[in-house]
């Protein structure tokens, strides 16, 4: 008897991811902190989880490039978006966050559209941005289930998240602008 295929399950976990996202913001509004904290928790586990059977069991895919890094997207700025509206985050450092995610998907999809196929890959630096960001919202959300954090470590973190979203988002800009320029360079018959 030949086993299914369990290759599906990297993807799967990046639909649940994004799926998590409306309840999440539900159980925020309604106040509900500490059920929103082990929700959001499954959520970004998913994260790590989704990237580990993916590169240990061999089980990339062409959907899995595209999906994993959108559900991280849609589950963080949801996130953000929801905690900034009750004002339980600065508004200028949600509006960074999300500003700097609208950033690169738009010039994914210009370069795309453009360039063709962009062949990119999430930096370390952006890799650092969105464990900060996860660590950030997970801290503020416990702040106000448990009440126990101590503002410092809010305040550090806030810090690194707003440091990485900056330079991140500059990093790839500063990227895929060469990328593309080099590509638009030997269209031209130019030395890129």
């Amino acid at each position: 008897m030949m086993l299914p295929s369990l290759r599906f399950i990297p993807n799967a976990l990046c639909f649940l991811r994004m799926l998590l996202v409306i309840p999440v913001a539900w159980l925020l509004f309604e106040h509900e902190f500490r059920a929103t904290l082990w929700l959001f928790a499954v959520a970004a586990a998913t994260d790590g989880l989704d990237g580990f059977l993916a590169k240990r069991c061999g089980w990339t895919s062409e959907l899995g490039k595209i999906i994993d890094p959108l559900a991280d997207k849609i589950l963080l700025v949801g996130v953000f978006l929801t905690l900034a509206i009750m004002g339980l985050i600065p508004l200028w450092l949600a509006i960074a966050a999300i500003g700097r995610d609208v950033i690169i998907t738009a010039g994914a999809i210009t370069y795309n559209s453009l360039f063709g196929d962009l062949q990119g890959h999430p930096t370390w630096i952006s890799k650092l941005n969105t464990l900060c960001q996860i660590l950030f919202l997970l801290l503020i959300v416990a702040a106000h289930a448990v009440g126990d954090v101590p503002q410092t470590a809010v305040t550090i973190l806030g810090a690194l998240v707003f440091v990485t979203t900056v330079v991140s988002g500059i990093d790839y800009v500063v990227t895929y602008s060469r990328k593309a320029i080099a590509v638009s360079r030997r269209r031209r018959g130019l030395p890129a």
